[in-house]
Parts: structure tokens; C-alpha cells; sequence
């Protein structure tokens, strides 16, 4: 036991017990310093875990939204279409109703203007009938026999005028 007695021997058992006195407080503020680590990991995890979830819950929403609004376009698209071939079946409609319109204004017109020249006809016929008639008259008629007709034609004169 001879090393008991070598100084050498004591200042490594002091310097052991040093080492282990103030390893222990070396340790401790290791140990507080990782744990504090730990927790700030920890808790940045959890808060990445946070913003990961609101993140997914933001696109969801915005998905659903995006599936609205998509569905939303196509509801408008179809309505438009629907409104546009009414508005082609209405157009189509007045279109045949003013054709028609004007189709029957053209025909009254034609009516009107037959009747017309059918009464400019008439009138000079008998324009033409009276310059004949007064012509023959004139000529060929003298005398009583043009006296009685002058006066049968008066007499004859109030039952045509009704």
C-alpha cells in the first residue's frame, strides 16, 4: 500500500473528487441547458405540427371553395346556355311572328292595290263607255228619240242613285 503514501497518488484521488464535485453542477447546467434544448425543439415541433394542421385545414377550405366556385361556373355556363337557346327559340319565334306580319301587310298591300287598279280600270271604262255612248248620241241620235231617252233616264235616276 505503498502508493497511499505518494503525494502523486492524493492529488489524483483530489483531483477525481474535484472533477466529480464539479462535474455534478457541470452536468446539471449541461443537463438543464439540453433539457431547456429539448423543450424548445419540443415546442417548435408542436407549433410546426400547428401550423402543418391550420395549413391543411386552409387547403381544404380552399379546395372546397375551389369545388364551389368550379361548380358555381359550371351551374352559370349551363345557365347561360339555357338562357341563350331560349332567348334563340323567342328570336325565332318574332322572327316567323314579323315575317308573317309583314307577309300579310303585303298581301293586303297587293289587295289594295289590285282593288285600285281594278276601280282606275272601271273609271275608264267608263269614262271610255260615256265618251262613246255621247259620241253615238251626239251622231246618231236627234231628235224625240233622243228626247224620251233623256227623259227615261230621269226617271230611271232615283232608283239607281239607292
Amino acid at each position: 500500500m505503498a502508493f497511499l503514501h505518494d503525494p502523486t497518488f492524493w492529488v489524483l484521488v483530489a483531483f477525481v473528487i474535484f472533477i466529480a464535485a464539479a462535474a455534478r453542477p457541470i452536468i446539471r447546467l449541461a443537463t438543464a441547458g439540453l433539457d431547456k434544448r429539448a423543450d424548445k425543439i419540443r415546442n417548435d415541433l408542436e407549433e410546426a405540427e400547428k401550423l402543418r394542421q391550420e395549413a391543411q385545414d386552409l387547403l381544404a377550405g380552399y379546395q372546397r371553395k375551389q369545388r364551389d366556385a368550379i361548380q358555381e361556373a359550371e351551374d352559370i355556363v349551363q345557365h347561360a346556355r339555357e338562357e341563350a337557346e331560349r332567348l334563340a327559340v323567342q328570336g325565332r319565334e318574332n322572327l316567323e311572328a314579323a315575317l308573317e306580319r309583314r307577309k300579310n301587310l303585303a298581301l293586303e298591300r297587293i289587295a289594295q292595290a289590285e282593288a285600285q287598279a281594278i276601280d282606275i280600270v272601271r273609271a275608264k271604262t267608263v269614262d271610255l263607255a260615256l265618251d262613246a255612248t255621247r259620241e253615238f248620241l251626239t251622231k246618231e241620235l236627234k231628235g224625240k228619240q233622243a228626247d224620251a231617252l233623256i227623259d227615261q233616264a230621269i226617271k230611271d235616276l232615283p232608283e239607281k242613285l239607292h
